[in-house]
């Protein structure tokens, strides 16, 4: 069988089992963290939030903050574990319930934690412009040693820094130069992100706007990048960017497991029916919550707009192209 042959076969898979068990994912968004990374746990998430709470002027920043993460406003609320042990063993369970391969970012020392405790995780780096910012001369040499399959996530936007800063430049340069994919986060934070002081005081709901993106696309025309969270709520804004630059790609983010069913559903049925189904991405986004794998995967799955081979480009093959794994890598998911 021929190369080409052997790559459109496996793509096209659209059973729902491959070797008696579930056919493989890839998850674009895992955080490989400290279970402390959303504050002291145990903390919670709503899957999802039926309403967005509100916040009165006179209420102070952390009480809000704290209300949101211990007094969730829904019924069932995901919880943390308690240890960075527990959240690590937790997460990965969940990825081999699901035969999820993860993408997973995070400090360099954890990620390799991670990845030495299971074959499930590719290596991926969290990152900011900030005074302990690793320096675009550390980056190169971790790109040389090919430590990393993805830069980010890219979290810049949180504090109020556009992807086009002149201060990112260098590392741009340097993911283009060693052809490594970057990941920058375009979209929602928490709610209320401004409260979460100081850490977000900068964030501003602007920078949902994809077309912050376009001046970075057009200097680095052979950098591959997706946008993580899709630029929710700007979906007109995010097809115009994904219809003018054919190599952007987007990931589901937070969006499959903690927005409205409806909403989720309303906005990845607009990314397909405009045409930009192969460049949807899969992304739990799960940060200390893992049941987060699961109930975004069923909220893909339950998507009553998508047929079966878009669910699998969705959960797999376009990530697989996006990545491009070799035949071999593709294989081995499919336990072939």
């Amino acid at each position: 069988m021929s190369k080409h042959v052997l790559v459109a076969t496996l793509l096209l898979i659209s059973a729902s089992t491959v070797s008696g068990g579930p056919l493989p994912i890839i998850d674009m968004h895992l955080h490989a963290t400290k279970v402390d990374a959303q504050g002291p746990p145990p903390v919670a998430i709503c899957a999802p939030y039926p309403s967005w709470p509100v916040h009165d002027p006179r209420e102070p920043a952390e009480s809000y903050a704290m209300r949101f993460l211990k007094e969730p406003p829904c019924e069932k609320p995901f919880w943390s574990p308690l240890t960075d042990e527990a959240l690590m063993k937790e997460s990965i369970a969940a990825l081999e319930r699901r035969n999820v391969f993860a993408v997973a970012s995070g400090p360099i020392d954890i990620v390799k934690k991670w990845q030495k405790a299971s074959q499930r995780i590719l290596p991926a780096v969290e990152f900011a412009l900030a005074p302990d910012a690793m320096s675009a001369d550390q980056l190169r040499k971790v790109l040389e040693k090919k430590e990393i399959v993805v830069f980010g996530e890219v979290v810049n936007q949180y504090f109020g820094i556009a992807p086009d800063d002149p201060r990112f430049a260098p590392y741009l340069a340097l993911l283009e130069e060693y052809d490594v994919p970057l990941a920058i986060h375009l979209g929602p934070g928490p709610p209320g992100s401004p409260l979460l002081t100081p850490f977000f005081k900068d964030y501003t709901a602007a920078l949902h706007n994809p077309m912050t993106l376009e001046p970075l696309l057009r200097k680095y025309p052979k950098l591959r990048v997706y946008a993580m969270h899709a630029g929710w709520p700007m979906i007109d804004e995010m097809i115009a960017l994904l219809y003018t630059y054919p190599r952007l790609y987007v990931d589901i983010g937070i969006l499959a497991y903690a927005y409205p069913v409806a909403e989720f559903h309303r906005y990845l049925e607009r990314l397909v029916s405009a045409g930009f189904g192969k460049r949807i991405l899969y992304g739990s986004d799960q940060m200390v919550w893992p049941q987060a794998i699961a109930a975004s995967i069923d909220r893909v799955e339950a998507a009553p707009f998508l047929t079966t081979g878009q669910k699998r480009d969705i959960l797999y093959n376009n990530a697989a192209r996006f990545l491009r794994l070799s035949d071999a890598e593709i294989a081995k998911h499919h336990g072939k």
